[in-house]
């Protein structure tokens, strides 16, 4: 199974790696060789960083650093949000603490980790500049899907001059243009059909250039395997330092595609993958480098075609077909990646929102973003016409290889500390190491950035300003609808019926709190006086997981008396869960508001039965689940009975409810949620409260005196009678429901405006009422992204002053 496994993702992970010797000694030597000596010194800098980078640092630490099996760069800045409370993630909640895919190491931190831990929570600063390294290696990523295509597919086209040298140069780009524009208008097909195509080509071009790497060896120069010393590469920089090291830039791309290895986890394992890598990908490329090394020590001034002239003259033409498979599989898994991870951010709020197309039925993680699609293609179009060859589309694919690999050691080095609490040695040595050599590495592509170099900086600057502008806006008005949220109170005080027209069906009211009534409810009806029979507000919340199981999928609560019907519902999802309206999305909702209804007056049931027991050692129905705490958060209700129990009676108190709850129904943990599960299980019948009052006396003495505020609504006798009548307004709830549903169901949304206050500065009121302002305009709205019908959609506009 797992060498299945490992055969299937050769076509995913690798072919951007196993491309690369098309070009690399192309863009180490762009000017020529000078010294025989020179090829030995790259060819050992090329194996050794091999070595490094992608099989010590990526197959053996990064990989064990996946979140529940997926990778990559919010992979990782998602397993450090679950350790460290950061302010860029909004809606959070200790009942996500509760998911079974919400892993966490234990709370008992190292010293050193207590306080990196501290330092982040506390600074503002540490934490946008958390978010800022990992949108910059979002960008990078971004800029990889564009450059990956263009000096792929260019560099196997390449190979036609070989046997046609009098071909102009501008012929072969064409021909790359119209290979390229090919590529990206396939997309909106998906891969489905043709992915098991993807591993065997991968696969018989490996075996191929190793073939004839092992080939060039035995014929050129089998004396090439000194280069398996390091001691080469100290006499490569001690003949003239500035010449190796500018050649860095180029030499770096041999490690291109790397950063996919961990970025496409989540389709494999970390074994199949680390079997592939280390039993095929890295001997076969080791061969197919020092094939060409030993070929260019004897025909040096070959480089500029080193891969094909390389090649024995009668595979040439299968070669090259096999070379133009493999660009366009390479090119397929960098847009496919590029996809994946903008539909991340997307989830985490950190871009504006697109249309996503599912081009799988089996596979989820096969999606299409149109829009980007098309961004991606007229880039790589510009960039492969306007550079016309491999050396400057090098220098410009440099940078963000390098860059994206920085952010990892960075995000790695900051898990180490705190999520796997690492010796503190091996983290400085791994800094040390890893940190030292992409920073060498770094600042040789730097120096190429008249060169080429600026493109991957100025498309990362571009998505990079276009991905903080929509995540600040998206924070300032959640940060708006939290603080105005609407109490309980004002709702109640309008009277039995809201004072409003109550029509037939369901009315899904879409709100981005997952606490509290929005703002913007106030505003529908003081203007539209009437609302549907069954009320829910319904919240979309993505957490910082990779998915959210299906049975947890829904949290359900009651607002306000029964006869209200009005509800919360909080969707969730994870940051590669895929949200899409399907023929089950809404009976499953109706079928979790039915189960809490039912378990509401089980509870109920339950509570009432057991008078003998003490109020809060009571046991609700046994259904797996897990603990429902309570404090003062929510503000549904502020009519509560106060309790003091002790620490030692509260942990038993804990015990008794322990696995008492479904998971659906796990109603925020941390708010007044134990309070309005008691005060909503109460019938409407006569119902005695009792007041239990602990005197803090001994408070002086017992310091572990917790006081926690639980309104507990008990009944002392309730009779048979009651319990019929009970049963009764349960069916008739449900009856109730499904009449409303039978009407049908209506999905209002909010259409909300930002705009900075007066008195906000002037950088503020620029980005909120332009930029902020610009990406509202032209980005998909909420509702197709929540794939909302629109015969059943209806509108609320309103404005937020931030």
């Amino acid at each position: 199974m797992v060498l299945n496994i490992a055969y299937r993702s050769l076509g995913v992970v690798y072919g951007d790696l196993g491309t690369s010797p098309l070009y690399v000694f192309h863009s180490t030597f762009p000017d020529g060789i000078q010294d025989i000596e020179d090829v030995v010194g790259a060819a050992s800098l090329i194996v050794y960083t091999l070595a490094l980078i992608p099989l010590i640092k990526y197959v053996f630490i990064v990989l064990q650093a996946n979140d529940n099996g997926e990778g990559g760069t919010f992979a990782l800045y998602s397993l450090i949000c679950r350790h460290v409370k950061l302010h860029t993630i909004a809606n959070q909640h200790p009942t996500d603490q509760k998911l079974t895919t919400y892993i966490r190491r234990p709370l008992n931190k190292t010293y050193w980790a207590s306080r990196l831990t501290g330092r982040i929570e506390k600074s503002n600063f540490l934490q946008n500049l958390l978010l800022l390294l990992v949108l910059l290696g979002t960008c990078m990523v971004i800029g990889d899907g564009i450059l990956t295509p263009a000096i792929s597919v260019l560099s196997s086209v390449n190979g036609i001059k070989v046997s046609h040298p009098t071909l102009s140069q501008n012929v072969v780009v064409v021909m790359a243009l119209l290979i390229l524009v090919g590529v990206f208008s396939m997309q909106h097909i998906g891969t489905e059909k043709v992915a098991f195509l993807f591993a065997p080509i991968v696969l018989v071009w490996l075996l191929s250039i190793g073939s004839i790497g092992i080939y060039n060896i035995v014929k050129h120069d089998p004396t090439i395997l000194r280069a398996l010393s390091p001691h080469y590469i100290v006499r490569y920089f001690q003949r003239d330092a500035r010449g190796p090291w500018s050649s860095l830039g180029g030499i770096v791309l041999s490690i291109t595609g790397t950063e996919v290895m961990f970025a496409d986890l989540g389709h494999f394992s970390v074994q199949s993958i680390q079997i592939a890598f280390t039993v095929l990908v890295f001997p076969c490329l080791l061969a197919a480098y020092l094939g060409q090394a030993a070929f260019l020590t004897q025909h040096p001034e070959k480089v500029s075609e080193s891969f094909y002239r390389s090649i024995p003259a009668p595979i040439h033409w299968p070669i090259f077909v096999i070379a133009m498979f493999a660009a366009i599989v390479a090119s397929q898994a960098s847009i496919s990646a590029t996809f994946s991870i903008i539909k991340q951010a997307v989830a985490l709020g950190c871009f504006p929102r697109v249309k996503l197309i599912y081009t799988s039925k089996n596979n989820s993680g096969q999606i299409y973003i149109p829009e980007i699609n098309w961004i991606l293609m007229v880039l790589c179009l510009v960039i492969t016409g306007g550079f016309k060859n491999t050396a400057q589309i090098g220098n410009a694919y440099g940078i963000a290889v390098i860059a994206v690999m920085l952010v990892t050691t960075i995000l790695m080095a900051i898990i180490m500390l705190i999520v796997w609490q690492s010796n503190f040695i091996f983290l400085l040595l791994f800094l040390a190491v890893f940190g030292t050599v992409e920073l060498v590495y770094f600042s040789s592509v730097l120096f190429k950035v008249d060169s080429g170099g600026w493109v991957p900086l100025a498309i990362a600057s571009a998505f990079l300003t276009i991905m903080y502008i929509w995540h600040y806006g998206s924070m300032k008005r959640h940060m708006y609808e939290k603080q105005n949220r609407i109490s309980m109170g004002w709702i109640l005080g309008l009277g039995p019926s809201l004072g409003l027209v109550r029509v037939p069906g369901i009315g899904l009211f879409y709100t981005e709190l997952a606490h509290g009534v929005p703002s913007i409810f106030s505003h529908f009806i003081t203007h539209l006086p009437a609302i549907h029979a069954v009320l829910v507000f319904i919240c979309v919340k993505y957490l910082p997981v990779n998915t959210v199981p299906q049975e947890e999928r829904f949290l359900i609560r009651r607002i306000g008396p029964k006869e209200l019907y009005m509800f919360r519902c909080v969707a969730r999802y994870g940051y590669v869960d895929l949200h899409k309206r399907d023929d089950d999305f809404e009976c499953k909702f109706i079928e979790s508001l039915e189960s809490f209804i039912r378990w509401e007056a089980a509870a109920a049931t339950t509570l009432s039965d057991r008078s003998d027991m003490n109020p809060f050692l009571a046991r609700l129905p046994s259904m797996p689940g897990q603990l429902l705490l309570a404090n003062q958060e929510d503000d549904d209700d502020q009519n509560s009975n106060s309790i003091s129990i002790s620490q030692e009676q509260y942990s038993s108190s804990r015990l008794h409810l322990l696995d008492s709850l479904p998971r659906r129904f796990q109603h925020y943990s941390n708010g007044n949620d134990f309070e309005e599960i008691l005060a909503a299980t109460t019938t409407t019948t006569t119902t005695a409260t009792n007041t239990i009052n602990k005197a803090d006396n001994e408070s002086s003495e017992d310091s572990g005196m917790m006081r926690l505020r639980l309104r507990l609504s008990r009944s002392h006798a309730q009779s048979e009678e009651e319990a019929a009548a009970t049963a009764i307004s349960i069916e008739d709830q449900l009856q109730f429901l499904q009449e409303a549903k039978g009407v049908g169901l209506v999905h209002i949304m909010g259409n909300t405006m930002v705009r900075a206050r007066k008195d906000s500065i002037i950088p503020k009121r620029i980005v909120v009422n332009y930029g902020y302002a610009f990406l509202q305009r032209i980005c998909r709205d909420s509702s197709e992204t929540l794939h909302v019908p629109h015969e059943s959609l209806l509108n609320v506009g309103m404005i937020y002053h931030v």
